[in-house]
């Protein structure tokens, strides 16, 4: 009998050891980390059997050619940090605005989606996003505090939040951006050039030289001509009120003589064979254009536009700097209100803004095939062939500076936010819950006129006469009368 006890006792203590030491091992390899310490990598670890699996639809120039090697080495780090693998949809500019419809109106399952000031305020109304205005103190408490408060009110929903706001350029600058091998030929003084009327000669001559359309541009047209107006994020650019106006006073802003001016000139450009004459249909321009108008800062021009065109980039500034609800609901990202992981959601969104290690893999790609970090800890890129498209992501701030970018574009970005000359709206959110049916059918007009209007292809004056007939059809007053009554409550 005691020898029975024995054994039994024995054979207990045996099994004790044994889960013991199970439970250790599978401890220590959780522990051990996938890569070496990058610039402002945090610290963490998880257990790997409580990984789960999030789907982040972006917007970019497709999907990435090494997409499985990347996803792979980024979803190694993510697993240990935060017990996260991440499965990227980029879907082609092209394809965006029919691909995002579909998946918000259909409830197909994601976790997170890019979104901007265009459909953001309706896709909330829709109830396609997460309430996170709770959660977000509990899983982002650091990214809350890093975003500025002020970027938070801006994204606000009858005072809840529902998106994630991107920190970067989040105040909106336009440039004139040149192809600089072009303006030393022909002697361009693009320093001095900073208005469309000022840009007809230098234009000209070029066609005339080169014997090609100078200034290329996709459907999307030149939509800068609108920039003064907060549009108040609602996605209706023919609603608004000029940044400046302390009157406050809701108009169309097609009919506004600033506006206007602006398109007669493009479509004297359109008339001339200045603009290409497929622009109204091209879904996408080309990386090559002697001459674009883009959002962004001064410093791009050596970093991404002209690596971009494959040419020396210079750019001029072409608006002032203006800060409003919708220049920072230009990058966006919303939880799926169906998600089964919000919490997870929020602590990845979290890492990407905040990990350097995390944010370079999105913003640059696959270290070793995209790119390489030299002795000083920079960034030099071994090509230009990542699709993924930086804005749509994470903070700019925290990406890693690029070797040779001795004016540290970041900071120039962080100057512009500064200095931004704030609209009269700037933290006041339309409350379109009345009007959605309306503010449907008014895109839905403006979507069918936009690219004839913003391309210059077809006069502007009588087109405009047209869009506005069919917007009052569409219900457009009662928009004005509704948003002006609720500006004029506020003040």
């Amino acid at each position: 009998m005691k020898l029975r006890k024995a054994m039994v006792l024995l054979i207990a203590m045996l099994v004790t050891v044994g889960l013991f030491w199970g439970c250790s091992k599978k401890e220590t390899e959780n522990q051990t980390s996938v890569e070496t310490k990058k610039p402002n990598e945090t610290k963490g670890t998880t257990n790997k059997d409580e990984i789960v699996t999030l789907k982040w639809i972006q917007v970019g120039n497709g999907m990435p050619t090494n997409y499985e090697a990347w996803q792979k080495h980024i979803n190694e780090y993510l697993g240990e940090k935060i017990g996260v693998h991440i499965e990227v949809e980029v879907v082609p500019w092209s394809d965006w605005d029919n691909r995002r419809n579909v998946i918000v109106n259909s409830g197909e399952y994601f976790d997170i989606l890019f979104t901007d000031s265009s459909k953001y305020s309706s896709q909330v109304n829709m109830g396609a996003f997460l309430d996170i205005t709770d959660l977000i103190e509990k899983n982002a408490a650091e990214l809350v505090s890093y975003i500025p408060k002020n970027y938070w009110d801006a994204v606000s929903v009858k005072g809840k939040i529902y998106s994630v706001p991107t920190y970067k350029d989040s105040s909106c600058t336009e440039y004139m951006v040149w192809d600089k091998v072009m303006t030393d030929k022909y002697q361009i003084d693009y320093d001095n050039i900073r208005t469309f009327e000022e840009l007809e000669a230098a234009l000209a001559k070029i066609k005339e030289g080169e014997g090609k359309n100078p200034f290329i541009m996709d459907k999307n047209g030149v939509d800068a001509v609108l920039v003064y107006y907060d549009q108040m994020g609602v996605g209706l650019p023919a609603l608004g009120v000029r940044y400046d106006d302390t009157t406050r006073k809701v108009v169309n802003v097609l009919e506004q003589e600033d506006v206007l001016k602006q398109l007669d000139m493009l479509h004297k450009f359109y008339k001339a064979g200045i603009i290409s004459p497929d622009a109204p249909t091209l879904d996408e321009a080309p990386k090559y254009r002697t001459l674009q108008i883009a959002q962004g800062w001064s410093a791009a021009a050596k970093t991404t536009w002209g690596p971009n065109m494959g040419s020396e980039a210079v750019a001029v500034q072409y608006t002032d700097t203006i800060v409003s609800n919708t220049t920072v609901r230009g990058s966006l990202s919303g939880i799926y209100s169906g998600t089964k992981y919000p919490e997870k959601c929020l602590q990845f969104l979290q890492l990407v803004n905040l990990d350097s290690v995390v944010r370079d893999a999105f913003y640059y790609g696959l270290e070793g095939e995209n790119f390489k970090y030299n002795e000083k800890g920079e960034v030099e890129r071994i090509n230009n062939d990542w699709s993924m498209a930086g804005y749509t992501q994470g903070t700019f701030f925290n990406v890693t500076k690029l070797a040779g970018d001795d004016s540290n574009q970041w900071e120039e970005v962080k100057t512009l936010n500064g200095g931004a000359k704030p609209s009269v709206l700037l933290g006041f959110n339309l409350d379109t819950s009345n009007i959605e049916t309306e503010l449907a059918n008014c895109r839905a007009v403006y979507e069918k006129y936009k690219s004839e209007l913003l391309t210059g292809a077809k006069e502007p004056r009588e087109l405009v006469k047209t869009i506005t007939k069919e917007l009052y059809a569409a219900g457009f007053e009662t928009i004005v009368k509704e948003t002006q009554d609720q500006i004029d409550a506020k003040k």
